[in-house]
């Protein structure tokens, strides 16, 4: 998923889906804010927009993941974002007995995404919401993200839904779907 694609985890305030949310971003900032060791590390990959490295991410994510009841799925939001993620978070789980699910594909041009940030970075004071920053985590995505849209497909798992200008028809689309995998 590029920067700033439409949220699946919305639907986790839907009736349609029951989960847990682990946005990568909200645990990444908050080892920011609190000054954490990693929070400092993470802080000067995130200036340069550059990925966290994976061993980090998935002690984080595992860390988290176990922290949650068991009973409900979890939406990994932001996670992953590489092959080498995927294959960690598939033997992570795979260690609890548990296993990929779905994996949805938002496809959503460029120029939308760079506008997205750009009016966040207005609204929420990002710093590293701007045009330079935004232009790299393209470049990042496309040499190490995209790939993972095959890796998913050969899994079984990917879904791939198109922007369509609205997101409330993207995220019914979503839910339609959602609704057939119960």
């Amino acid at each position: 998923m590029l920067p700033a694609q439409a949220r699946v985890p919305t639907a986790t305030k839907s009736s349609h889906v029951t989960t847990w949310d682990i946005s990568t971003g909200d645990v990444l900032r908050a080892e920011i804010k609190g000054g954490t060791e990693l929070g400092k590390i993470a802080q000067g990959y995130i200036d340069n927009g550059q990925l966290i490295p994976d061993e980090l991410m998935i002690d984080i994510l595992a860390k988290t993941y176990d922290s949650l009841p068991e009973g409900k799925g979890v939406i990994f939001d932001g996670f992953p974002r590489t092959i080498a993620q995927a294959e960690a978070l598939k033997r992570m789980l795979s260690e609890r007995n548990h296993e990929l699910g779905v994996m949805i594909e938002l496809i959503v041009d460029e120029e939308t995404l760079l506008a997205r940030l750009l009016n966040r970075a207005k609204e929420q004071g990002r710093a590293d919401d701007n045009e330079e920053t935004i232009k790299k985590r393209f470049e990042v995505y496309h040499k190490q993200t995209e790939p993972l849209s095959e890796w998913f497909r050969k899994e079984g798992i990917r879904n791939t839904f198109t922007w369509k200008g609205s997101k409330d028809l993207m995220l019914s689309e979503i839910f339609a779907f959602l609704d057939t995998q119960k």
